[in-house]
């Protein structure tokens, strides 16, 4: 067990059989009364936000998250279904977990989750990917001219390139981001 007074960002925590991660801590003395340390925290299966305050001798129980390494293999109705390259079974992860980062799925992508016991609780994606261009919609501004077009990839996803990018080139795309990075 850890103390209150040990909480810093970045530590992962279960209050009340849920799990949050520590966003941010501040120790508060006050002239009159007990001193404390103020928290904000993120709850990692709903995203939500909380700020909470500890006694500075309250216990909290620090956790472990496990990463473990899935491929994508398809999507399954409202989930996703990965495969744990570590153990060789499939993986249902919902939509929500994935959030914005399903644009960027394709067949075969590497992926890592955190997961808590069974629970998985976050999914990274790596920080570049190459995806084929499908459609390019819009002519941009005048060649030469830093002009963009948006593009439709593969796996759905929106982005904008430069003007000489065309369906069917393949490019490599910084998904932290969402932008363009080059032809490949």
């Amino acid at each position: 067990m850890t103390t209150a007074n040990q909480i810093s960002p970045g530590m992962t925590l279960n209050i009340d059989g849920k799990i949050f991660r520590v966003e941010s801590s501040l120790k508060v003395t006050v002239a009159k009364g007990n001193p404390f340390v103020k928290t904000k925290l993120r709850n990692l299966l709903t995203d939500e936000t909380i700020e909470r305050n500890f006694k500075l001798d309250q216990t909290v129980q620090e956790v472990s998250l496990v990463e473990r390494a899935l491929e994508f293999l398809y999507p399954e109705g409202k989930e996703f279904l990965f495969l744990d390259i570590g153990n060789l079974e499939q993986v249902l992860v919902p939509a929500h977990i994935l959030g914005d980062k399903v644009h960027f799925l394709k067949e075969g992508t590497l992926v890592k989750a955190m997961f808590y016991g069974e629970t998985i609780f976050g999914v990274e994606l790596p920080q570049f990917l190459e995806i084929m261009v499908v459609k390019t919609e819009g002519e941009g501004g005048p060649a030469g001219s830093n002009a963009t077009k948006n593009a439709v990839l593969e796996t759905g996803a929106k982005i904008s390139v430069p003007l000489f990018i065309e369906s069917g080139d393949v490019i490599k795309v910084d998904t932290q981001v969402n932008e363009y990075i080059q032809r490949v």
